[in-house]
């Protein structure tokens, strides 16, 4: 089995890159998915989250109140940590429950994806036998928070510095696949990077798919 990791920057368009995987056949476990589950009402880790935090992240039917929550956590570093150190084991574990799934498959295609948002704050490259990187100019990265988000473009900007670096990520990546421009040169390195995990062997090669602009940069 080929265990790769999946991250970039919010606005990145880190989901449509992991899709395209999905429709080549990679099994996509969503770190993100499974944190959203992991927090419906009644589940042990919202309950925990709701201790520390207070019950003013939650709405009044009892949700939790996301926008609260990254107000809280936004600008305040030990509190964030004190978050992830609830949320990350958890969904750990949840991943871990579907990676066991899916190799039982019969059908599995050798090809597990962690798509993690946070996989380079959270120093989690090692676990991996490759790492594609998902990298957008910023121009349209911002282009998309504000217009697809709804967004101001100050708070989008906030968000982006709050991440990792383009840098930071791009030292991890086995795979680096720039998703600037179209769809089409997206889909394209796609499956240059889906073949190449096919044929994988035990030792990784550093490869880089970025584009001719993104070299001149």
């Amino acid at each position: 089995m080929k265990r790769i990791g999946l991250t970039g920057g919010i606005g990145s368009g880190k989901s449509t890159v992991a899709e395209m995987l999905a429709e080549r056949g990679a099994v996509i476990i969503d770190a993100d998915a499974i944190s959203r589950e992991l927090m419906e009402p009644g589940s042990d880790v919202l309950n925990e989250t709701v201790r520390s935090f207070g019950s003013a992240i939650l709405t009044a039917d009892g949700r939790l109140d996301r926008a609260a929550l990254a107000s809280v956590i936004f600008e305040n570093e030990a509190k964030r940590k004190e978050l992830n150190s609830i949320v990350h084991p958890a969904v750990r574990s949840e991943a871990e429950r579907q990676a066991a799934t899916a190799q039982a498959d019969p059908g599995f295609s050798g090809v597990l994806i962690e798509d993690i948002p946070l996989l380079v704050e959270t120093g989690q490259a090692q676990r991996f036998d490759g790492v594609v990187v998902v990298e957008t100019a910023l121009a349209e990265r911002l282009r998309r928070l504000v217009d697809q988000r709804g967004m101001n473009r100050a708070d989008a900007l906030a968000r982006i510095q709050a991440q990792a670096s383009d840098q930071e990520r791009r030292e991890i990546a086995t795979w680096l696949v720039d998703n600037s421009h179209s769809l089409e040169e997206t889909r394209r390195q796609v499956e240059t990077v889906y073949g190449q995990i096919l044929e994988m062997q035990d030792t990784v090669k550093h490869i880089s798919l970025r584009s001719e602009e993104m070299d001149k940069a």
